[in-house]
């Protein structure tokens, strides 16, 4: 009995090397990582194809091989590179696909449709807020003023001549003119200067009294201006002096007053470019002036030809064409008296001046664009699974919201066990042969192994007509190497 079990192991490992060589082309004594050449390669000496090395390009570096896989080892810059991709691909893995529940585990716990609703209401939100981003968005590009009152105050005090003062400024009667002003009702935190609102500032005095070189005074603005809170004169003088202030104010963007014809037309005096513009195109398509063949060009009425001096022109020439009939816009005219009467000691004027302000909503909507604190408190939200934050004393929602994917993640692998538990009480047997044949299928791709292991098994196998090829590629091979063998000791020998 022992004798027969020592003939049957010998004959089971016998059929192993025949059959590691006949399906790998593996011989006895050769490196596991070797292989025989192809099954249907003809007959030849040894070298590539049929044995040795394999060919490497000149100056090429022969590639390194890993010992448990058959290819090129992947060098550590490319190694390092590929986590780095893995890395930024988990970091992305983390979305709105990542929290849904499966079909199958919905149908098992009908409470779990309230998390999807909020799922679907989080999306919904999402899109929302998107929509109103990209509407603030246009909202900006196009100017938001407001129409404001600011308030001018013009006033003077006079200093009378002091005939026992030591210094020469004193013992001269002189005034001084103050230009003030403040926005009314300015709702802004940072109050803006009063000159800011003004491109210029002329005062223009009595030219009798201070000649025709010092009766000007003027402010134009620069891109180096301070900005003040008013503006000062100071002249010598002992009577009433009579003034004339034009200040010109700085239209952000810059407005034009229109030539007297085209006012009429457009019903329009000072307005901006593109107002004018789109005042223009309003009077062409209530009048139906565009041509009804050719889009283009417009049929100018008798008024458009008093204006432009032509009958028929393109609608894109009208900006250039209007470049002769937009004027600067007309500064506002204050005459004052600069009173020098003892009893008048401080004379104040108020004056107020329509102005176009920023809107105080502009700033909010562009901070609200320029906020980043909602969007990284969000991703944080999502991304940052399971990590304490701090607010989680206060409130259980944040640290809920952190443990959203780590939960699908532990529900779906739960349903995984629960499936494969329910398979095995169900058909036992079959369950272990499907799940057999299918770690079989994933072994055999993580070794490279060739070839069908469970046909490998039986002797029909190796009845096959290429097997007697291969025992004779085997045969060659082995004359071939003891050959070298014996050409290497004689050359040895001989030397």
């Amino acid at each position: 009995m022992a004798t027969e079990e020592t003939a049957g192991g010998a004959r089971k490992a016998t059929k192993s090397k025949l059959f590691e060589f006949l399906v790998h082309g593996v011989r006895p004594g050769m490196p596991s990582g070797a292989r025989m050449p192809h099954q249907g390669a003809p007959m030849g000496p040894p070298g590539p194809p049929f044995g040795g090395s394999p060919a490497v390009r000149p100056g090429l570096p022969a590639p390194v091989m890993e010992p448990s896989r058959k290819r090129p080892a992947p060098s550590q810059q490319v190694q390092q590179q590929q986590n780095v991709q893995n890395r930024a691909r988990n970091a992305k893995r983390r979305k709105m696909a990542d929290k849904i529940l499966p079909q199958r585990i919905r149908e098992l716990v009908p409470e779990s449709q309230a998390y999807m609703d909020l799922l679907a209401f989080e999306r919904k939100l999402d899109q929302t807020i998107m929509r109103k981003r990209v509407d603030i968005q246009e909202a900006l590009k196009r100017p938001m003023k407001q129409k404001r009152k600011l308030r001018l105050y013009i006033s003077n005090t006079f200093n009378p001549a002091k005939p026992d003062a030591d210094d020469s400024d004193g013992s001269i009667a002189s005034w001084e003119l103050r230009v003030e002003g403040k926005l009314l009702d300015d709702p802004g935190k940072l109050k803006r200067k009063f000159s800011s609102f003004f491109k210029s500032l002329v005062i223009e005095l009595d030219k009798d009294l201070y000649g025709p070189d010092n009766h000007l005074v003027e402010w134009h603005r620069t891109p180096t201006t301070q900005e003040t809170d008013g503006f000062q004169v100071k002249r010598p003088g002992d009577v009433s002096v009579r003034c004339t202030l034009l200040l010109m104010l700085d239209y952000q963007p810059p407005q034009f007053k229109l030539d007297p014809r085209l006012a009429r037309l457009l019903g329009i005096h000072t307005q901006t470019r593109s107002c004018i513009i789109q005042a223009l195109w309003q009077y062409v398509k209530t009048n139906k002036l565009q041509d009804s063949h050719d889009k283009e060009y417009i049929n100018c009425d008798k008024y458009f030809q008093q204006i432009f001096d032509c009958p028929r022109l393109k609608f894109s020439e009208i900006p250039q064409r209007l470049t002769n009939l937009l004027l600067p816009p007309d500064p506002i005219v204050i005459n004052h008296v600069i009173s020098v009467d003892p009893n008048d000691q401080k004379k104040t004027a108020c004056y107020d001046i329509d102005v176009e302000v920023e809107d105080p909503l502009k700033s909010q909507m562009s901070s609200f664009l320029l906020s980043t604190a909602n969007q990284q408190e969000i991703a944080s939200l999502d991304n940052k699974v399971g990590q304490p934050h701090k607010k989680d004393s206060q409130s259980q929602l944040p640290k809920m919201t952190f443990k959203i994917h780590e939960t699908i993640e532990s529900i779906n692998q739960l349903k995984i066990q629960r499936d494969f538990m329910l398979s095995f009480s169900r058909d036992p047997k079959g369950y272990i042969q499907d799940w057999l044949k299918s770690q079989s299928r994933d072994l055999k791709l993580m070794t490279d192994v060739v070839g069908n292991p469970e046909e490998e098994r039986r002797a029909e196998f190796y009845h096959e007509p290429w097997s007697q090829e291969a025992v004779s590629r085997y045969f060659y091979s082995k004359i071939q190497q003891r050959r070298q063998e014996l050409e290497q000791a004689l050359a040895v020998r001989n030397t």
